[in-house]
């Protein structure tokens, strides 16, 4: 077999990791990208190992059953729903899957009886966040390729990056991922620039004035918008927004940035609020229901992108801690301390450490709208943060609730965890891979005791993950 050769009437088996099928060739396992599980296909290879091999779909030689038909137009050329071909049902027994190979094969954990997985009541139009990009030079299909340099003329376009080409955006016509009026704000904005004129970002010449367009919404109907140029044209800029404000009653919060570094990440950047309140807010049920809670979400916040499933994740993060009111807990990785005001009124105090310190700001004004007075948040790098000194100063938790970025937690904090031992951790991941390596270090001292998938991204390969771990005694 050399690279590039097509292989015929391939069967695919079963998932992997990251949305990849699997098959089996001369006893080698080939990792394909494309298909669907029960699918017989043609495959061309793109790489060859000792051990394994990768290829490609090029055509479908029989159909599975467990497909359905892509929803999506940009279906296949759009990263963002990769898995809207395969039916909801096969998409969460793969989730759940995935979860129980990482812990068992990469972690070499033993694991108690698994629940299922939880699934998202919605599985269109659940996100609270979308991301758009201003090109000046929107990515073609052939035909459309042809017919520009025929007439000379290239578009403009407002979208998503094509996955892996930075400097690719293909303009979108509709998206099922956020409910409306976001489709209808994109288009409006699209609309407004192309016919005043209003120059289009070039990524790759980094020439231009329209840069990103990011739309947040919230479960009691407020919308933000905010809107990324490079430099401070209020003509332009109060064009757009005045044309949106005015079309859409529901945007309770439109902001502009002006951002004429290299690349759109706006953390270190100036917010300017040109109408409405400079925050949307968000609603959620307590989890014993009984009350609801607030949170305010600026421009800068994270909040989870799911709200519904949000609550179910952390009800679950709620359930498995089992607080009775008098835990003293520490809340890892708190963002904008959802997951610690969440539970502080089954806990006696709730500390939150977070890396970033607007987001520790935003936490502090939560736990403030909510008239939550058990609550204590701090910045910092976590592992620098999680001393003795602290622990001394702040008090030895009972029960710890951890939530990493994909990238897990470092080592340093999982051996201070294995320190103080705390009576229970309960660990939030949306990468199971990065969560079994850590829970591989806390067995030393913590046996697993409960483990329960969340699924928050339908017709996506992500999932996240909450484990129970109690100590030993």
């Amino acid at each position: 077999m050399r690279k590039g050769d097509l292989l015929e009437n391939i069967e695919i088996e079963t998932m992997a990791a990251e949305g990849k099928c699997i098959a089996k060739v001369d006893g080698l396992v080939l990792f394909i990208k494309g298909g669907a599980p029960g699918d017989t296909v043609q495959v061309k290879l793109t790489k060859i190992k000792s051990s394994f091999l990768e290829g490609t779909v090029t055509a479908i030689q029989k159909f599975s059953p467990l497909r359905t038909e892509p929803f999506c137009e940009h279906f296949g050329m759009c990263g963002g729903c990769s898995w809207q071909h395969i039916n909801y049902e096969t998409q969460l027994k793969y989730k759940q899957q995935q979860v129980i190979d990482n812990l068992e094969r990469l972690g070499g954990l033993t694991l108690p009886p698994i629940t299922p997985i939880l699934g998202s009541k919605r599985i269109n139009y659940y996100r609270n966040k979308l991301d758009y990009t201003f090109t000046s030079n929107r990515w073609l299909t052939k035909e459309e390729l042809d017919r520009a340099i025929e007439e000379s003329r290239f578009e403009v376009g407002l979208g998503y990056h094509i996955p892996k080409m930075f400097d690719r955006v293909f303009d979108v016509a509709n998206c099922y991922l956020q409910p409306e009026p976001s489709n209808s704000i994109r288009l409006l904005v699209r609309k407004t620039a192309v016919e005043n004129e209003i120059p289009f970002f070039d990524l790759r010449r980094q020439v231009g004035f329209l840069r990103t367009l990011t739309i947040r919404s919230s479960n009691i109907g407020e919308v933000m918008i905010i809107l990324q140029v490079t430099a401070d044209e209020k003509n332009w800029i109060e064009k757009i927004l005045k044309t949106l404000t005015d079309a859409f009653p529901q945007i309770t919060s439109a902001n502009y940035i002006i951002n004429n570094k290299k690349n759109d990440t706006f953390a270190d950047l100036d917010v300017i609020c040109w109408k409405g309140n400079p925050y949307i807010t968000e609603q959620m049920e307590k989890p014993d229901g009984s009350g609801t809670l607030q949170f305010r979400i600026g421009p800068k916040s994270f909040y989870q992108t799911n709200s519904d499933q949000a609550h179910e994740l952390y009800k679950v993060a709620w359930q498995m801690a089992d607080l009775k009111g008098s835990e003293h807990v520490y809340d890892l990785y708190t963002g904008t301390g959802t997951i610690a005001n969440f539970v502080a009124g089954q806990a006696k105090k709730v500390i939150g450490l977070e890396y970033v310190a607007a987001a520790i700001e935003d936490a502090k004004a939560n736990s403030k709208l909510n008239h939550i007075t058990n609550t204590e948040f701090y910045a910092g790098d976590m592992k620098d943060l999680l001393t003795d000194d602290f622990l001394s100063q702040h008090g030895k938790p009972d029960t710890i609730i951890t939530d990493p970025p994909r990238a897990g937690m470092h080592e340093d904090v999982n051996n201070m965890l294995l320190k103080v031992a705390p009576n229970r951790i309960v660990y939030v991941s949306c990468n199971a891979a990065t969560q079994a390596r850590d829970l591989k270090i806390l067995s030393e001292k913590y046996d697993i005791t409960a483990v329960q998938a969340v699924d928050m991204f339908p017709q996506t390969t992500h999932v996240e993950n909450v484990v129970r771990l109690d100590l030993r005694k």
